[in-house]
This record gives structure tokens, C-alpha cells and sequence, in this order.
């Protein structure tokens, strides 16, 4: 069995509970020009997806036109911005889980598919920032997920193979990506779920023990 050296941690979902937050600020967005995602798109379809595939998707799906994409685009960071700073705060589960997997000798990862602000500015106030030996966001790589491209990066900075190296996810799209990077994944349902007990028990299964 190899050896886990490392945990790369989703941001969205994982780390943060920040999933109604980006549909709250893209229909926002999207609003002015009388479109809109249900819930269920959001959470089944568009979950995990840069807010650029997703215009994408809505040109392709529902004739949302596409020289409205960059404004849309930057209107919606602006959105999630706005709710990031009043909501985004630290929470003791995971500056703990995150602060004795360090002191045990793991290096430690973010890989979102999020913008590198919104990545940089919700790993500040999350106080969790610190902890981090690599933060790498869509804007880092050439595809994000469900493309391995942020996962083998991730691996690549962190001087570690991917099967040395377990990452935490939430939905489909990154799943796939870590997996087909070749690293070994821990399914969580919320942000509850990601513990430090729950991260360990994780990795004793991975490595046989």
C-alpha cells in the first residue's frame, strides 16, 4: 500500500459552505437579464463547474447570449465577493483538522475551481491560509475539472506521485478529476464531514491499516 504524504482539500463544499453563495450570486447576476438556475440545476448540473463553463452551458442550454459572458462573469465575482466578506468567517472543526494533519507531517492543499481571489480571499478569512503548502485555483491550469489538470499540479507542487496524495471532494466533477489523476479520494456529503478523525480513519483505510 502506498503511503499518503499529503491531503488536497476542495475549497467549495469542503472547506467552505459556499455552494449557496455561488448560486446566489450568479442568479444574481444573471437576473438582470432575466435568466436563472434552479436549485436543482445548480446543485445536480452546474455543482463544481467554473462560473465561465456554466455561462457556457446556459448560452448552448437556454440562448443566453454570448457577449454577455464577461460582464455576467465579472458581475458574479463581484456578488461573491459581497457575500464572502460577510459570511465567510473561521470555524474551529477545520482550522483544527487542517492545523494536527500539519503537525503530523502531511503537506497540506487547496485545489478549487474557483477564481485564485476568491480561493486567496476565503482561505484568509477562514484562517486557514496558513496552514497551506500549496493554493492553486482554475486560473492556475489550462483546463479545470472534471480535467485531472488542478489535481496533477497540485501533486507536481507538492513534489509528491498522486497516489501519495488523498484528496477530499464533494461532487461529481471533481471526483472525476481526482481520480482520473491517479489520487486516491475521500467522498465527503458537507463541510461537517470533513474532520480530523474522519480524514485519519480515511487514511489508515487507504494505506491497509
Amino acid at each position: 500500500m502506498t503511503k499518503i504524504r499529503a491531503v488536497i482539500f476542495d475549497m467549495d463544499g469542503v472547506l467552505i459552505d459556499a455552494k449557496d453563495w455561488h448560486y446566489e450570486a450568479l442568479n444574481r447576476a444573471l437576473g438582470h437579464f432575466g435568466f436563472a438556475i434552479s436549485r436543482y440545476d445548480h446543485l445536480v448540473t452546474f455543482d463544481g463547474l467554473p462560473t465561465k463553463k456554466k455561462l457556457e452551458m446556459l448560452s448552448i442550454e437556454r440562448g443566453l447570449p454570448v457577449g454577455l459572458h464577461s460582464f455576467l462573469n465579472t458581475l458574479k465575482q463581484e456578488y461573491t465577493m459581497e457575500i464572502v466578506h460577510a459570511k465567510c468567517k473561521p470555524t474551529f472543526l477545520h482550522e483544527f483538522a487542517l492545523s494536527q494533519l500539519r503537525q503530523r507531517g502531511y503537506k497540506l492543499a487547496v485545489a478549487s475551481n474557483s477564481i485564485r481571489n476568491s480561493v486567496e480571499v476565503m482561505m484568509e478569512k477562514s484562517a486557514l491560509a496558513r496552514y497551506l503548502d500549496v493554493l492553486l485555483s482554475n486560473e492556475d491550469v489550462k483546463s479545470g475539472k472534471p480535467a485531472p489538470d488542478i489535481y496533477l499540479r497540485a501533486c507536481e507542487n507538492l513534489e509528491l506521485s498522486p497516489s501519495e496524495c488523498l484528496v477530499v471532494e464533494d461532487n461529481q466533477h471533481g471526483i472525476e478529476a481526482a481520480r482520473t489523476a491517479g489520487c486516491p479520494v475521500m467522498v465527503v456529503g458537507s463541510v461537517y464531514e470533513v474532520s480530523l478523525d474522519n480524514i485519519l480513519v480515511q487514511i489508515a483505510r487507504m494505506e491497509g491499516r
